[in-house]
């Protein structure tokens, strides 16, 4: 039998049966998009996050008080480990009976410490911004400007970085410049903060979404200009102190030397650590191996419905061997080999699979497309101008979804199909 006519019969079987035919494909069908959607949603989470993240500069650490995550809350370049806080304001470290603070003796301390280039205290908080009648609320950071410029990966969208002792001048994210009031703010317009006014001399590009990076939704001002606005803190407290390394390769190293000054500077071991030091390569390293955890388990969950329908082709192959007994004596007595027979019913398995395979991953794009609106939606990125989606359909991902649907077809037609092959001529030929 040549591979056109079992193509051929395949397809004749397969159309035949119609209805118990489509069924059948749509296990494979629900099962192949579950799979797309969640791989792709977990590859489009990681490499947005990994975007994010390198917005913080690679040979940046952030010393935090208390024992906090690896995230920061919404906002800033420095406020991302402010103190006592998790994404979106959520606490972050471990509550203690006086809230531990940095101050300039540990400034003083990492200073001093091999590997350490640049150090320097920020002082964040939430404030009230008023512009015309407009007021919101967003996160202010407290800088040293000439250490901060040096710092920073943000880059001008216009205007030009703060410089040192401007205590009514500040800089803004692109997300409130362009999109938090009415009308868009420029360089030279002023706002109140608080009880003060000031004047924007720059805005910055913008650089990242939600709750992992960039200074989109962050007003950047002197240090003093923001402990004036943000009272719990003395004038010799921060918030957080950004360490700029000599070396990103020693990072580890550094970051072992400067948890050893602080103990002696602070009076602390390692068991009564009221710090944490944070690298932007740790935290990535954190996230990505969450994730990829994550990723593993729904797509486990969602492979079910690819074993649920590998049972029900299975199930339909059966049945179509039952019901062509037949057929397949008729087929026997004219010479038609056990391993042409075996060829015709898995062919028809495979074609289910893959099938299944195409308008799975057909689903699958629109089930990738609706999540990543809803995605961007709430996290307020189409706010901010930007395309990013929070899914990524690869190519890869596609052609593996296809040989995998094509494979567990097969492989759910061969006990049937060796059930059909190995029937007896005679046996066959009687059944009605």
């Amino acid at each position: 039998m040549k591979l056109a006519d079992i193509l051929r019969l395949s397809l004749n079987g397969l159309t035949h049966r119609g209805l118990r035919s489509w069924l059948t494909i749509l296990g494979i069908i629900v099962g192949v998009a579950a799979v797309i959607a969640m791989l792709s949603i977990g590859a489009g989470m990681s490499q947005s996050m990994e975007s994010e993240m390198s917005s913080f500069g690679a040979d940046v650490l952030t010393v935090s008080a208390g024992q906090t995550r690896a995230f920061g809350p919404e906002g800033g370049f420095a406020n991302r480990f402010q103190p006592g806080e998790g994404p979106g304001g959520t606490t972050g470290q471990t509550s203690t009976e006086e809230s531990p603070t940095l101050t300039d003796s540990d400034i003083l301390a990492i200073a001093t410490t091999d590997g350490v280039e640049t150090v320097s205290g920020t002082v964040s908080g939430r404030a009230t911004v008023q512009y015309l009648a407009q007021t919101v609320t967003v996160t202010v950071e407290g800088v040293n400007p000439d250490a901060w410029n040096t710092m920073t990966t943000s880059e001008l969208d216009s205007g030009r970085f703060l410089e040192s002792g401007e205590s009514t001048s500040v800089l803004i994210g692109n997300s409130i410049a362009n999109g938090m009031f009415d009308y868009n703010l420029t360089v030279n317009s002023q706002i109140r903060i608080g009880s003060k006014t000031f004047t924007i001399v720059g805005i910055l590009k913008e650089s990242g979404t939600g709750n992992f990076g960039g200074d989109d939704r962050t007003i950047i001002m002197t240090l003093q200009a923001a402990r004036d606005i943000v009272t719990d803190l003395d004038n010799d407290e921060y918030s957080s102190i950004l360490v700029k390394i000599y070396d990103t390769n020693t990072v580890d190293q550094t970051i072992e030397n400067i948890n050893q000054a602080l103990y002696g500077s602070r009076m602390v071991t390692e068991d009564t650590k009221d710090f944490t030091v944070t690298s932007p390569t740790s935290m990535l390293e954190t996230i990505q191996s969450t994730m990829a955890t994550l990723t593993f388990f729904l797509t486990g969950i969602a492979a079910i419905s690819l074993l649920v329908g590998a049972i029900g082709i299975a199930n339909t192959m059966f049945m179509s061997v039952m019901e062509r007994t037949r057929l397949i004596g008729i087929l026997k007595s004219i010479g038609t080999r056990n391993s042409e027979i075996m060829k015709l019913f898995v062919t028809e398995s495979g074609i289910i699979g893959l099938m299944g395979g195409l308008l799975g991953i057909f689903l699958g794009f629109i089930v990738v497309g609706i999540i990543s609106s809803i995605g961007i939606s709430l996290m307020g990125m189409g706010r901010m101008g930007t395309t990013t989606s929070v899914a990524i359909v690869t190519p890869q991902l596609i052609v593996f979804a296809l040989l995998f649907s094509t494979f567990i077809g097969i492989i759910s037609g061969l006990i049937p199909a060796h059930k059909a092959a190995n029937l007896q001529i005679v046996e066959a030929m009687r059944s009605e």
